[in-house]
């Protein structure tokens, strides 16, 4: 699985636009995320769609981001995450 690039960021533009809204996160480059000085979150693509890698603790959790609904449920564990 490889990280985003250009062409799968721009379909992800909107969640992305939610993203910069949040407090705590900031956009080190387009579609990666820190909280603080730590990896936060990023995006990849596949065959099987998007997804974005959330730090969960010392882990990261990969959520599918490709539809609406998935992108809700992504959006609510960011936030709980934080």
């Amino acid at each position: 699985m490889r990280h985003a690039r250009a062409e799968a960021l721009d379909l992800l533009e909107p969640l992305i636009a939610v993203l910069r809204t949040i407090d705590g996160l900031s956009e080190r480059s387009r579609g990666v995320f820190y909280r603080k000085s730590q990896a936060f979150l990023h995006f990849h693509e596949d065959p099987e769609g998007l997804f974005a890698d959330v730090r969960d603790g010392a882990d990261f959790t990969r959520y599918r981001v490709t539809t609406a609904a998935e992108r809700r449920k992504f959006l609510t564990a960011v936030r709980r995450a934080l």
